[in-house]
């Protein structure tokens, strides 16, 4: 005896009534009495073959709602979702680019287009300084000054 297991199970689907599940039945069984619906609603209306195209039609929502599956979500909340996000809460995205070359050598370029020479920046130097000085910087930062914050003084 074998049984067979899928191998994701949370894919797992009872099957009720004739191989399909509570889902899939009751939304097959929409698909057909809106089917018989428009086909009684509209047979003074219209010949056999053109209403037969509009069963088929007016059914075809109704039947796809309870077999497709979309990212994991049945298709009422994957309605609801594309609804919240196209009109309930909509977000314009705005692309500003950062061109972070053109900003760095920014100083650069607009001197040569002044015709000046490029500035140059100096950095510090910190492998000169002695200990002594080190130590001295080390102990200012330490100390604070006392600031009163009171408004009424």
């Amino acid at each position: 005896m074998e049984v067979k297991i899928n191998k994701e199970i949370r894919n797992y689907t009872e099957s009720m009534f004739f191989g399909l599940s509570m889902r899939q039945f009751i939304f097959s069984v929409l698909a057909c009495g809106v089917a018989v619906g428009l086909y009684f609603l509209l047979r003074p209306k219209f010949g056999t073959e053109t209403l037969s195209w509009m069963c088929i039609l007016g059914a075809s929502p109704f039947a796809m709602m309870g077999f497709v599956k979309y990212n994991g979500m049945t298709a009422e909340q994957f309605v609801w979702a594309w609804i919240k996000s196209e009109f309930l809460m909509p977000k314009k995205i705005l692309f500003l680019p950062d061109n972070l070359y053109y900003e760095a050598l920014k100083p650069n370029i607009e001197a040569r287009e002044k015709g000046l020479p490029a500035p140059i920046k100096k950095q510090k130097r910190q492998a000169g300084k002695s200990e002594k000085q080190k130590m001295k910087k080390a102990k200012k930062s330490k100390k604070r000054k006392e600031v009163s914050h009171d408004k009424d003084a």
